[in-house]
């Protein structure tokens, strides 16, 4: 049933899935003068706000992430009860504890981004008002610098 040919195949597919989705939204983006580069199709912006920003970049991969830690702990919760050498158990609960505090880093640094750009995308900011303008820039500078603690 899980087979590295159905590996393969399913990651074929998500990544043209994401390359039509990647096109599709640089289709929908406009150069506004008063704004900057902002999504002109309405529809879309809501799809963006309401779908993108929380769901694929928020909760799903945060979701993903927990539901592996967990499947990595109630594993190491049955390496436990066999009769394994205790060195290899302890290495196994640190590695454990390692990707829990991963997926807690995780959603820490992911969330604040997510929710800006959600706000972002509702209350867009005209360039008109300079100093509201930088301030939600430096805002959201902040926050992608954090979220990018993620893959660092």
């Amino acid at each position: 049933m899980c087979t590295l040919k159905l590996s393969r195949y399913l990651a074929f597919v998500f990544i043209c899935i994401w390359i039509i989705h990647s096109v599709i939204l640089g289709l929908f983006f406009n150069l506004v003068p008063s704004i900057g580069c902002a999504i002109s199709n309405q529809i879309y912006l809501r799809y963006t706000t309401y779908f993108t920003y929380p769901v694929l970049t928020g909760l799903l991969p945060i979701a993903i992430s927990l539901l592996f830690s967990l499947l990595a702990y109630q594993n190491v919760r049955r390496i436990v009860r066999r009769q394994l050498p205790i060195v290899r158990r302890r290495l196994d609960r640190q590695i454990t504890a390692m990707c829990f505090i991963r997926v807690i880093a995780y959603g820490c640094l992911a969330t604040p981004y997510v929710s800006y750009r959600v706000y972002a995308l509702s209350h867009p900011i005209s360039r008109s008002e300079p100093l509201q303008f930088a301030i939600g820039q430096l805002i959201q500078d902040i926050f992608t610098s954090l979220a990018s603690l993620n893959f660092a």
